[in-house]
This record gives structure tokens, C-alpha cells and sequence, in this order.
């Protein structure tokens, strides 16, 4: 179903906002995204309000650091219930590994090139690769080390599926509804086109946010995805 597939990200420190959305969206919406923002002004307390709501959390932490810290703070993830979490590939194998090799862990995806980010961006950076190709090997790494799928922009999604198969998650943010503007995100599709070409999650925050009627945001994006 459509709703499954859509991942609502509260991209806000305003409690009481989060508590409105998750109330209104119960039953609608089934993952909410809790970013740095969220979880740095409240921690736990926050991603207990989602499950008590009877959400799955997303925690997208971006965790990026030595194995032994990165291992550990998967377990405390995992101790909070979340259902999934994010890693920056560029960690390294064996930071992955360390991640993948916690029990009965919360899913992990591997963040690949930020949505924010292009080709001028990366070689900036000192990264010879273009986008696409970047993209295309912190895949195979992410998959290559046991996780269970990546992050990447909506541009980059058929070219994953076809280097990572059918069984890997891809989870895409920079998702904008038609006619909306794409603020600081420089690789954006809009959730049909998205979903057309392979995704397995869309995450959309600020488009439902700050919508006037955020519960009419999300139904027109669940139609808009109901038959593809």
C-alpha cells in the first residue's frame, strides 16, 4: 500500500508540532523520519512519542565514526526500538561491518551523496568521482558490507536498482510535490516519478510541515503514488 511507502520527516525542534502531526497522521502514516535537529533537543523522549502513537521511527543520525562507537550506538538504536537508521558510507568497511554485525539490529541504510550536494560539491572535496559513479560505488560498498539498503537522490535511483538488485532498499529524500519549490536539495523528483522508477521509501518533511493543511499534504502525496 502507498502508505507504507511514504516516510514523513519531522524536520522541526517544535514538540507540540510533532505531537499535532503524529496524532493527526495515525493510522495514515506508518514511519515517521526523527533527524539531528528533533533528536538533539529532546533524544529518546521524542521517539518514544512516535511509538506510543503507534509510528515506526527512521532515525536519521547519520552515524559516522570509529567501528567500536558506530557498533555501539546501533545497539543503543536498537535498544529504543527503532526501526531503522542511517550510516555514512564513507565511514568505511569496517565501520559498516561493525554496524551490520550487532543483533537483532534495526535495519540499516547507508547514506551515499546528500541531496544537497553535485559534482562541484564533491570535487571540492577532493572526490574524483562524479555524482552518479559516487553514488553507484558507496552502494556496492553498503551492500558489499550487510546492510539493507542506501540513501541516494531520486535522479540516482534506477541506476542503483540495477547495480544493487531487487532486494536492497533504496530510501530517497529530495522528494517534491509538483509545483513545489526545491529549496536547498539539488537532485529532486516528485513522489510519482520516484516510486516509478524503483524507490522503495520516499521521505518528505517540509512540503507536509509546513503545508496549511498537513493531513491534506499527505493524502494528495498518497494519491499521487496509489497507482503507480
Amino acid at each position: 500500500m502507498s502508505h507504507e511507502k511514504l516516510i514523513v520527516a519531522l524536520d522541526t525542534d517544535d514538540l507540540r508540532k510533532v505531537k499535532r502531526i503524529t496524532d493527526e497522521f495515525s493510522g495514515i502514516v506508518e514511519i515517521f523520519k526523527i533527524g539531528s535537529q528533533l533528536f538533539t533537543r529532546y533524544g529518546p523522549k521524542v521517539v518514544n512519542m512516535v511509538h506510543k502513537k503507534g509510528g515506526k521511527v527512521f532515525l536519521d543520525l547519520k552515524f559516522h565514526d570509529i567501528p567500536n562507537t558506530v557498533k555501539g550506538a546501533v545497539e543503543s538504536a536498537r535498544d529504543l526500538g527503532v526501526f531503522m537508521l542511517t550510516l555514512h558510507t564513507l565511514g568505511g568497511r569496517d565501520m559498516l561491518e561493525a554496524a551490520g554485525s550487532v543483533s537483532l539490529r534495526p535495519k540499516l541504510v547507508g547514506v551515499t551523496v546528500l541531496t544537497s550536494m553535485d559534482n562541484r560539491d564533491l570535487m571540492s572535496l577532493g572526490l574524483r568521482r562524479k555524482v552518479k559513479e559516487e553514488v553507484l560505488y558507496l552502494a556496492k560498498l553498503a551492500k558489499d558490507c550487510g546492510l539493507d539498503g542506501v540513501v541516494c537522490s531520486p535522479r540516482e535511483i534506477e541506476i542503483v536498482r540495477k547495480k544493487v538488485g531487487v532486494d536492497f532498499m533504496i530510501i530517497v529524500p529530495g522528494i517534491r510535490p509538483k509545483g513545489e519549490k526545491a529549496s536547498d536539495q539539488k537532485r529532486i523528483l516528485t513522489p510519482k516519478e520516484a516510486i516509478a522508477l524503483g524507490a522503495d521509501y520516499i521521505v518528505v518533511g517540509r512540503p507536509i510541515l509546513e503545508a496549511s493543511s498537513p493531513i491534506k499534504a499527505v493524502r494528495e502525496i498518497l494519491r499521487e503514488i496509489d497507482n503507480v
